[in-house]
């Protein structure tokens, strides 16, 4: 069983930068393909972005290629999701998700945190 805690979420202007990180419970971490997703009001949970389990391999949603970054490490248990030229239509709750010796890319994920909210203002 794997716990995901998300954190660095908050309200920023539009144009600003957000980090957001994921903590992980558990021994195996690079076991874990880990991604990003996130949930408007009203809308579906859609993928953001992907970092494979070892070799650092990476996949983005089209809507933030060139804005968001991921990164993890792994001796720290820990992925980020650094957030550049924020929109407000970025707004949403963000979710730290991560999936067990998954192929690549991932389509399934098995954990998921609770979230943390992003607000982007005008």
């Amino acid at each position: 069983q794997m716990q995901l805690v998300e954190s660095g979420g908050g309200l920023v202007q539009a144009g600003g930068s957000l980090r957001l990180s994921c903590a992980a419970s558990g021994r195996t971490f690079n076991r874990y393909t880990m991604a990003w997703f996130r949930q408007a009001p009203g809308k579906e949970r859609e993928f953001v972005a992907a970092i494979s389990r070892t070799f650092g391999s990476t996949s983005f949603a089209d809507f933030v290629k060139g804005r968001f970054t991921i990164s993890r490490d792994n001796a720290q248990n820990t992925v980020n999701l650094q957030m550049n030229n924020l929109r407000p239509e970025d707004t949403a709750v963000y979710y730290c998700a991560a999936a067990y010796l998954s192929t690549w890319p991932t389509k399934t994920y098995d954990y998921w945190g609770q979230g943390t909210q992003v607000t982007v203002s005008s």
